[in-house]
């Protein structure tokens, strides 16, 4: 959990990814589309992946985890929940707030 914590407080946004998942590939897309220069830490690439899979899991309440989105520090979610604030337009807003955006 600590690794996870560490990872997520380094950059403004950070994706916590498969790189094989599709939802994954989803969320990525939105994020570059929308200009944002996320951190991209893919699990099954990482060493120490299946640990931090494991944190990320107990933190959302999913199994398999990924994506998992941090935005300023701070758990946002999943693809539902990225998803909803974007369709919302609440996104951008939490993006420009955390510094990820400065238009």
């Amino acid at each position: 959990m600590d690794k996870v914590m560490k990872l997520a407080s380094q950059r403004a946004v950070v994706i916590f990814s498969m790189s094989s998942c599709c939802m994954c590939h989803t969320v990525k897309s939105l994020f570059h589309d929308l200009g944002v220069n996320a951190a991209i830490h893919e699990l099954d690439d990482d060493p120490r992946g299946r640990e931090m899979e494991k944190a990320l899991a107990k933190l959302v309440g999913l199994n398999p985890p990924a994506p998992v989105v941090f935005i300023g520090g701070k758990l946002v979610g999943s693809t539902d929940r990225i998803m909803s604030l974007h369709l919302g337009g609440k996104l951008v807003p939490l993006l420009r707030d955390s510094g990820a955006l400065w238009v």
